[in-house]
């Protein structure tokens, strides 16, 4: 999959966004053969395996005009990186607790020119501020999510207002069966949005 597939998914990208998108990959590839951030395998299939993939977030949630996201781990910049081109005007905090990968993120950000990024070598109890959105992919299970990142949300139990947004596939049930009760969840299938069959069994889990 190229960027051609990508935006007819989002046909209302600016030149500038496409350029950004289009320049990832390349970015991508350089660092990966000095930091390995992305299994060398998956960088055949680097545009929808990780930036669509990261873009089903946008797809279920508009990310609104100063609003704060934080990432929580990052790793080399997914979703955060891909979000935060679609979303200009949107905060986005980055953190991972691997330093070589936020090397890399800020390396691509400030090589695709993105101003509305802060990544840091941190961990999620480190962080003090408060958050509309906090999102990840398939770092940790939804209940180690709930907890790490429930007390960082500036509003709790309204889903317009934002919450957890976790990427994350297969069989759910159990894993959704042990978060705390207090948290209200959605969980949307991938392939709502998104045809290729690599998002089968993929999902937004939405927690609030």
């Amino acid at each position: 999959m190229d960027t051609t597939r990508l935006f007819d998914y989002f046909p209302e990208l600016t030149e500038r966004q496409k350029e950004q998108y289009n320049h990832l990959k390349d970015l991508y590839l350089d660092w990966n053969a000095k930091i390995n951030v992305i299994s060398r395998k998956d960088m055949e299939q680097f545009y929808e395996h990780h930036v669509l993939h990261s873009l089903a977030i946008a797809k279920y949630f508009e990310l609104l005009p100063g609003m704060k996201v934080m990432d929580l781990g990052t790793g080399g910049g997914f979703p955060g990186i891909p979000l935060a081109i679609l979303f200009p005007q949107t905060e986005f905090y980055l953190i991972d607790g691997t330093g070589k990968k936020i090397k890399v993120v800020n390396a691509v950000k400030d090589a695709i020119g993105l101003e509305n990024v802060v990544a840091e070598h941190k961990r999620a109890e480190e962080v003090k501020d408060k958050f509309d959105v906090i999102t990840g992919r398939a770092v940790m299970t939804l209940p180690e999510i709930a907890n790490l990142a429930g007390n960082k949300l500036r509003i709790r139990g309204d889903a317009e207002a934002g919450g957890i947004m976790y990427l994350k596939g297969g069989d759910l049930t159990e894993e959704i069966s042990k978060i705390n009760r207090y948290w209200h969840i959605k969980k949307v299938p991938v392939g709502r949005w998104f045809k290729e069959d690599y998002f089968e069994e993929k999902f937004v889990v939405h927690l609030f």
